[in-house]
């Protein structure tokens, strides 16, 4: 009897485990691997972008006891829509012909000879890289094409894309899959000024 008793409780067990295990699916080494894969990817992505002061441009700033920060609430979404930034008359004020530039007071817009540049949105809204290819992101990385785009207008200064061509095809995916990763931001980003209109 007893047996009989230790059979079926055996039994049962390896049915309520077999179900469990049904319901829920196991993942495969290569989705397990694939998965830790990402992750170390955004982990890159996230320290390359630290490394590269990418928040000194495309994060508004806000003042505290210790000067700037960046605002991490509105991390790396470009220059704030509302603030607007038209620095050529002052530039002409206080340093007259001199090749020099002036940023906005949150740092995300900067004046000087070529007009008035402000940092892109590289959040994952549309508004932003949301609809953005890795291609694009080589290319304008690569090629300072606006948007990744052929055609577009170069990027503008103080966008270091020259220094960062160089950068890794690996290095290149890694940041980019960490600004996808990012919580999208809505902000539509003025376009350029030409010196005229600075």
């Amino acid at each position: 009897m007893k047996q009989l008793l230790l059979a079926v409780i055996s039994t049962a067990l390896i049915l309520t485990l077999a179900y469990c295990a049904k319901e829920t699916p196991n993942q495969t080494p290569a989705e397990i691997n694939k998965a830790s894969s990402q992750a170390e990817l955004v982990k890159r992505g996230e320290y390359l972008v630290g490394v590269m002061v990418c928040d000194d441009c495309h994060t508004p700033k806000k003042m505290t006891e210790h000067g700037p920060e960046p605002d991490l609430s509105r991390r790396l979404m470009g220059h704030p829509a509302e603030e607007i930034f038209k620095a050529d008359e002052v530039m002409h004020k206080l340093i007259g012909e001199q090749q020099v530039a002036i940023f906005s007071p949150g740092l995300t817009g900067i004046a000087g000879p070529w007009g008035v540049s402000y940092a892109a949105n590289l959040s994952p809204d549309d508004t932003g890289i949301g609809n953005w290819t890795e291609a694009q992101f080589f290319k304008a990385i690569r090629e300072g094409k606006s948007k990744g785009m052929d055609g577009t207008r170069p990027l503008l200064p103080p966008m270091p894309w020259q220094q960062y061509r160089g950068l890794k095809d690996e290095d290149l995916k890694a940041i980019f899959a960490y600004l996808k990763s990012l919580p999208p931001i809505k902000n539509v980003v003025p376009n350029p000024l030409p010196p005229a209109q600075g």
